[in-house]
């Protein structure tokens, strides 16, 4: 049992990150192929309050509307958003683990660090 999930735990990882980067060059690919012909913005100026009514792939319904229409920069956020679940889910997995292993120190320590996590993850909403 102690293999599995340890094995479990580096799968996960493995593939969180394998599965965050392909679908992030998705993204890459369908922008590429939509704009790649498109002359290159005057980046030496930055509009705040331009960048600022693009709010739409800052909020995941934002963000999930835009896969199925093939939105190159909702896949990239999308993309992003999974590397960034993939750690929370190791810690998770390793929780379960420890739990079942009846190991109460660190599944206590897991649980702080998961708690920090999702209240730091929630506060910035």
């Amino acid at each position: 049992m102690k293999y599995d999930i340890q094995q479990l735990i580096g799968n996960t990882l493995r593939w969180g990150v394998s599965a965050a980067c392909l679908i992030a060059l998705i993204g890459g690919g369908i922008y590429l192929y939509l704009h790649g012909s498109e002359p290159v913005p005057d980046y030496t100026h930055f509009d705040y309050h331009e960048a600022f009514r693009q709010t739409q792939y800052t909020t995941l319904s934002g963000i999930f509307g835009g896969l199925a229409s093939l939105n190159a920069q909702s896949w990239i956020q999308f993309g992003v958003l999974v590397l960034i679940l993939t750690p929370i889910l190791r810690v998770l997995l390793s929780l379960v683990d420890f739990l079942a292993e009846h190991d109460w120190l660190y599944a206590l320590i897991t649980s702080i660090v998961l708690g920090i996590i999702i209240s730091n993850s929630i506060g910035g909403f």
